[in-house]
């Protein structure tokens, strides 16, 4: 079996890929020419190919820039940079006042030694940020607090954490780091704010704003502010998001765009609904980024195949008829999106492996079809394939489907 390097599961995007009843576009595959398998560190630069539109960019841990490869493929194909997990709330500041910048500082380097942009992800968020924040200074939970008097206090004393936690990373890297997400990821599946985040819990939608304000206060005017979320597409979070950015910017919050996280699949959602979302905010005067784009194989529930050897030519031919959609609308809408950042380098490291679960039937068959009976499942057990690059570091069809879209 295939041996992959697996991400942490991230909680909140396990909704990200939901394929809705009806929604799915079929790939057409006519205009896809099966090319040669050549090494992407031969393969023309894809940085270059849209160097006139946007930039380019990879969600990257640490250790990945010490590989060889890994760091040739960054170098050749890549002008933009984004860390994947360890400039997340919990990783920066573990403890109270103990700020750790010592992986944060590795890619920041890396880009600084190679040119590249960095984005950074991100500030606040309601996942991957350590209690401490939400807990009192006597120790007690602060989100179940009832008593008024005690709320308002809690309330001041998170957004003063809020305040020190921002100005200390934004003082540091203002002058390296070009795109910030300020806020990930405030609006809830359903449409309206995540009010079940901790953050708004005790603060109410007050955290938001701050947020953006004290980026802006220790960044000064040439830093980029964002608000981050998936599922952006589509309908309610859409206007959902647009209202609250609306709003926010009619109370003079300093926005510069929206980070449309671009975690989708082959069929859905449509380019229509794409384009829509980036013409909203651009409306709005805002800037937009696809800060973490992957095309998965599958529809949610993910039926996935066991190992990488194992998906047919045609889904990848199918990804490539994607991909190549999907660039040529990027590129259409070019003035309006500055950077195109993949959640990823290539298909041996991505965090849709561990949501690619195997079903088999009850003879022990794998059921890739969503609607056919299965008997047994494992969970995590599968291969996703979200990108340019497939495990040995060689260009796939989607490759091929990007640098020279019909």
């Amino acid at each position: 079996m295939l041996k992959v390097l697996r991400k942490p599961i991230i909680t909140g995007l396990a909704l990200a890929l939901l394929l809705p009843t009806g929604s799915n576009v079929l790939a057409d595959t006519t205009k896809i020419e099966k090319k040669p398998t050549i090494s992407a560190l031969t393969a023309p630069k894809l940085d270059k190919r849209y160097k006139d539109f946007f930039t380019i960019g990879a969600a990257v841990e640490p250790y990945q820039l010490l590989d060889k490869k890994d760091s040739q493929i960054l170098k050749r194909h890549f002008n933009s940079i984004v860390a994947e997990n360890v400039m997340k709330p919990v990783n920066i500041q573990p403890v109270e006042g103990q700020f750790n910048f010592e992986e944060a500082d590795k890619i920041v380097k890396f880009a600084k030694e190679n040119n590249m942009d960095i984005r950074f992800h991100t500030l606040i968020w309601h996942s991957q940020v350590p209690n401490w924040f939400f807990s009192n200074k006597q120790g007690e939970w602060m989100p179940n607090e009832t008593d008024p008097v005690k709320r308002a206090a809690n309330k001041e004393l998170l957004l003063e954490r809020l305040e020190t936690h921002i100005k200390t990373i934004v003082e540091r890297y203002k002058d390296d780091v070009k795109s910030w997400d300020v806020v990930n990821e405030v609006i809830s599946d359903g449409g309206g704010l995540r009010t079940d985040s901790n953050w708004y819990r005790i603060a109410g939608p007050d955290y938001i704003k701050v947020a953006f304000e004290t980026a802006r206060k220790y960044g000064g005017e040439d830093i980029k502010l964002y608000i981050n979320d998936y599922n952006t597409e589509v309908e309610p979070k859409r206007s959902s998001l647009y209202n609250l950015v609306k709003d926010l910017l009619d109370q003079g919050v300093p926005i510069d765009g929206v980070g449309h996280q671009g975690h989708i699949q082959i069929g859905w959602p449509s380019e229509a609904d794409i384009e829509t979302s980036i013409n909203m905010f651009a409306e709005l005067g805002l800037d937009n980024q696809i800060t973490e784009l992957d095309v998965s194989m599958y529809g949610y529930p993910p039926r996935a195949y066991p190992t990488y050897a194992a998906i047919p030519e045609f889904k990848f031919m199918d990804q490539a008829a994607r991909y190549d959609r999907l660039f040529k609308l990027y590129e259409k809408l070019g003035n309006k999106i500055s950077n195109v950042t993949f959640w990823g380098i290539a298909d041996n490291h991505t965090w849709l492996d561990d949501r690619a679960n195997v079903y088999y039937d009850a003879n022990g068959n794998v059921v890739t079809d969503q609607n056919a009976p299965y008997t047994t499942i494992e969970s995590g057990a599968g291969k996703d394939a979200p990108f340019a690059f497939d495990p040995d570091y060689n260009v796939k069809p989607a490759y091929w489907a990007i640098i020279d879209h019909k």
